[in-house]
């Protein structure tokens, strides 16, 4: 017997998620696997980050805080406790969030992405020093930080590059405010 109560729009918005959430794994598996000369240890790309903007800008908050919750458990489950660490990605929905959500003005994307990339390697730092029961960590922080700016640049930069492919291909790009 067919369900009457069936709503078609739930259910592209739990396919949707279920499709944003394997892509931010597989996004952390691969920048789990790339060696990129340059970069400093523990420094990634962010590029799973991509997909959580999405889901906050055009899915809403509670959209991206799942995303982001589901992230951290899958990144935990392959690397470990300290890999899956919650600080960085929580610090820097907030952080995202408050600007995107709670302000007068509306943020540019670019501002918004690195914004969110500086509060999660800030987070990131302060959980390592709860970790390590050390301030040794903040040593880390001018590298950090230099390098959260350019890869939030590059985080705003790509989401852009995509957003065109996926209006074609149906998905929403219209910002959810």
């Amino acid at each position: 017997m067919a369900n009457r109560d069936h709503d078609p729009k739930k259910t592209h918005e739990i396919a949707l998620s279920g499709l944003l959430f394997a892509l931010a794994m597989a996004l952390s598996f691969l920048e789990g696997t790339l060696v990129i000369p340059g970069l400093a240890p523990g420094m990634k790309l962010g590029l799973a980050n991509i997909v959580v903007m999405y889901a906050l800008f055009f899915m809403g908050v509670r959209q991206a805080l799942y995303l982001d919750l589901l992230k951290a458990l899958f990144v935990f489950l392959v690397s470990g406790f300290t890999a899956g660490f919650l600080c960085g990605g929580l610090l820097s929905l907030l952080v995202m969030w408050v600007l995107y959500y709670k302000l007068p003005f509306q943020p540019t994307w670019f501002i918004l992405s690195v914004c969110g990339a500086l509060a999660h390697n800030i987070g990131q730092l302060l959980g390592a020093g709860l970790i390590l029961s050390s301030a040794m960590s903040l040593y880390y922080a001018p590298v950090m930080l230099v390098l959260g700016l350019i890869m939030g640049a590059l985080t705003s930069l790509t989401l852009k590059a995509i957003l065109p492919a996926l209006g074609r291909l149906g998905y929403n790009t219209r910002e959810k405010r």
